[in-house]
């Protein structure tokens, strides 16, 4: 069996080294002579299971002891509309920065359970910069301002935290936690989907202030509130036990790799190359994004020529090349390069980039 350099945005490219121990723990996981997903959720290796993990998740991101973990289940997707069910009254409003696709969908879920403000947005310039700071109109009222800190279609991402005051500051880290260090002080909430740099989809990691919790937000079923997931440690109901198993396995890989510190030098040093490479090609290539914007995890490019773009695509999956097929909303080409996909992957796509363009010019 050979395996492909992965590029895909996800579900993307897992460790190597998770895959395969959770391979050889397949039929007995933890000497209980059965798999992780055939054991009860509320028996004791589970439990440890799961404590472990959200311990290693918080010695990763040095989480606050006043912020509650929860592995939830739904994608983020399900949460755009969540999130304002928890935290907003019938009668708040809530800002939205809007940098990309993903900003605007949470947008549009929202809409149905409060007042959604979009307080600033990149749509005029095609999601291709940055609503600039400046133009921001923050409603110092407002429940929570929510912001995508990188954007996977349009391949934007904002590199600082903005400051928003007192309002709680809540973030779709679906494509960039545990990139690179973080400050979770300086936020009310946390949210990703697992596909990307956690673990299998199907997943998602919560990283919550304890006050918001307390939010009364809408009339709901017990199943959509936050605070009653919390208060039975994500089980409530039957969680995504793989997932769970599977997030645990990265983390515990993550801390061999040095931790996001030396994770987040890996990508900074895999982005540089392969921008570079663009950069570099007189043209062949183009980054459409503003180089003050350019993502770190998801990289879109066009060549010269469209029409040479199925022979890119075809060339490149027969060099092993997998996903480099851009979002149909953008077109082109993206490379995503999220933690799992070492510097050797980029490598062997740059040396692919410049043969092409010397065999296609």
């Amino acid at each position: 069996m050979s395996r492909v350099w992965n590029f895909s945005a996800g579900p993307a490219a897992l460790p190597q080294a998770v895959l395969e121990r959770a391979q050889r723990e397949m039929l007995d996981w933890n000497g209980s002579g059965a798999s992780v997903m055939e054991q009860s959720h509320r028996g004791r290796r589970f439990t440890q299971m799961a404590a472990q993990t959200e311990a290693e998740l918080r010695s990763l991101l040095a989480i606050p002891a006043d912020y509650a973990v929860l592995f939830l289940q739904g994608g983020a997707t399900q949460h755009f509309a969540q999130i304002p069910m928890n935290l907003a009254g019938a009668d708040d409003c809530a800002d939205y920065i809007v940098s990309g696709h993903w900003g605007a969908k949470a947008v549009s879920e929202a809409a149905p359970y409060l007042r959604v403000n979009v307080a600033a947005s990149g749509e005029a310039e095609r999601y291709l910069k940055l609503p600039p700071r400046e133009s921001w109109r923050l409603d110092p009222q407002a429940a929570y301002v929510h912001y995508t800190p990188n954007e996977t279609i349009h391949g934007v991402e904002f590199h600082d935290v903005p400051d928003v005051g007192a309002v709680p500051l809540v973030a779709d880290m679906s494509s960039n936690i545990l990139s690179e260090p973080l400050d979770v002080s300086r936020f009310g909430l946390i949210y990703a989907g697992a596909q990307k740099n956690i673990g299998p989809s199907g997943l998602v990691v919560m990283i919550i202030r304890r006050d918001l919790l307390q939010r009364a937000g809408r009339p709901m079923a017990k199943i959509f509130r936050y605070a009653e997931h919390a208060a039975n440690d994500s089980m409530l109901n039957t969680p995504n036990t793989w997932g769970w198993y599977l997030a645990g396995l990265t983390f515990q890989w993550l801390q061999e790799q040095g931790g996001v510190a030396a994770i987040g030098e890996r990508n900074r040093a895999k982005a540089k190359l392969l921008y570079q490479a663009i950069d570099g090609s007189d043209g062949y290539y183009r980054s459409p994004v503003d180089p003050a914007a350019r993502s770190r995890m998801n990289v879109p490019f066009t060549l010269h020529d469209g029409a040479l773009d199925a022979v890119f695509l075809k060339e490149s999956e027969a060099a092993g090349l997998l996903a480099l097929k851009g979002h149909k909303a953008v077109g082109g080409m993206r490379a995503s390069l999220y933690n799992a996909v070492p510097l050797e992957a980029v490598q062997a796509l740059t040396s692919f980039m410049k043969d092409f363009s010397q065999r296609h010019g």
